[in-house]
């Protein structure tokens, strides 16, 4: 079961606004992962939840083994003060055999990531080394030290120690480093099943012919571009119109089949916004409205085990709540561990007014200023309806409720977009 526990304190006709914060501890608390787990190759692991811990089958490097091409000896063979010239007794190339017999008093012609021969605790870079009879001799610099440019066993990873942990979203270095410890394949959540749906009359797919009065549905697309880049599978069911019994039998016959259901408009306080009735004759609201700017009428609930999500009509809000709370809870019930959105501190190069009572979130662009440092640039138009401030924006900078605004200077928590979105 997806929510554990749920609350509905905020839901009333008078009720309050509940902070983002709260709504972001519920999902923490009350959200478990609903997924089944799946083995795949590492090919097909990227982006996908790691399931259990992965231990190192060996150790990395396995053996000792040179950092450099150069010449292989022992320490003890070199003068301390002098160069010393010493016999090239043997070749050693990485995954090829030695060539050759090593031997006290002796120097291996090696190269990087080549097995060092037993005894032997040292590399001398070739540029510092000098050749002699046609390579049947070497001459080398004084004061050698043992272990210089020498990889140890184990230097990086030890066999048996946990290299990637349970409810890791795997990236292109998860899957490198679950190569090198010998992984062909490895355990991830099954993927999510997503349902998405747009609500209102006067919404028109692309391509359609619009009415006086119409819109094109843009939020569907936006929706399913930033699905894409999460571990689920998605269902596009179409553009819902304004009536209670449509929407509600949507809604019935989706949840059984998919683990999330999210919508776009219909969860406000209007006469024509249905989905959330809906929702209440089916399930349970766990939250409804959010001292949020843009993206107050947002919902989480339930309809039987299926998780609930409700996002706001306007375009820029649905992004936004996106990112801020449908993302982080498709990424929990996926059995990520880290889920919240990343955050960087970064100058003003801007003067902005806030109104006061919510967290709001403004459309910014990040650019270099005359100094060389990066800094945060508010764009005109910040209104919810306005997709041109998204299109335009790198992020988005978070003020808290209480904060009166932004001046040149003032240092800002900023939420970049994550790869679907990036410029």
């Amino acid at each position: 079961m997806g929510v554990r526990r749920l609350i509905d304190d905020c839901c009333g006709a008078g009720a309050r606004l509940m902070p983002l914060p709260e709504a972001l501890a519920i999902i923490d608390r009350d959200l478990v992962p609903v997924t089944a787990v799946e083995h795949v190759p590492l090919w097909a692991a990227l982006g996908r939840v790691l399931a259990d811990d992965v231990t190192a089958a060996v150790s990395l490097p396995p053996l000792p083994n040179s950092a450099m091409d150069g010449y292989a000896v022992r320490a003890a063979d070199m003068a301390a003060d002098a160069e010393t010239t010493l016999p090239v007794v043997a070749r050693q190339a990485a995954g090829q055999p030695l060539e050759g017999e090593p031997a006290p008093g002796g120097a291996v012609r090696i190269f990087t990531g080549a097995p060092m021969p037993d005894g032997f605790d040292a590399v001398v870079m070739q540029e510092e080394a000098e050749v002699l009879d046609d390579g049947a001799r070497v001459r080398l610099p004084a004061g050698v030290r043992a272990g210089v440019n020498v990889r140890h066993a184990g230097e990086d990873v030890r066999e048996g120690a946990v290299v990637l942990r349970r409810g890791t979203r795997l990236r292109a270095q998860d899957v490198a480093m679950a190569a090198a410890v010998g992984r062909a394949e490895l355990p991830v959540g099954a993927p999510l099943r997503v349902a998405v749906f747009s609500t209102g009359d006067e919404l028109r797919d692309p391509g359609e012919a619009l009415p006086h009065g119409c819109i094109y549905d843009a939020n569907r697309q936006a929706l399913k571009g930033m699905l894409a880049g999460l571990p689920v599978v998605v269902t596009d069911l179409g553009i819902l119109p304004d009536d209670p019994e449509a929407v509600r039998e949507a809604l019935a016959r989706a949840a059984p089949e998919h683990d999330v259901v999210v919508t776009s408009g219909g969860v406000s306080v209007g006469e024509e916004d249905h989905v959330r009735g809906a929702v209440e004759a089916l399930g349970a609201i766990t939250f409804w409205r959010l001292r949020l700017k843009p993206g107050k009428p947002a919902a989480l609930g339930r309809i039987g085990e299926t998780v609930f999500l409700g996002l706001p009509g306007n375009p820029v809000a649905t992004i936004v709540t996106f990112l801020l709370i449908a993302r982080p809870i498709i990424l929990r019930l996926a059995g990520a561990t880290d889920v919240a959105p990343r955050r960087f501190q970064v100058p003003a190069d801007f003067h902005f007014e806030k109104k006061g009572g919510r967290r709001e979130f403004i459309r910014v662009q990040l650019a270099t200023a005359e100094d060389g440092r990066t800094v945060a640039r508010t764009l005109t138009g910040q209104g919810s309806h306005l997709i041109s401030s998204v299109v335009n924006a790198h992020g988005l900078a978070e003020l808290e409720e209480d904060r009166p605004g932004v001046e040149p200077g003032d240092m800002l928590t900023v939420i970049p977009f994550p790869d679907t979105m990036a410029g």
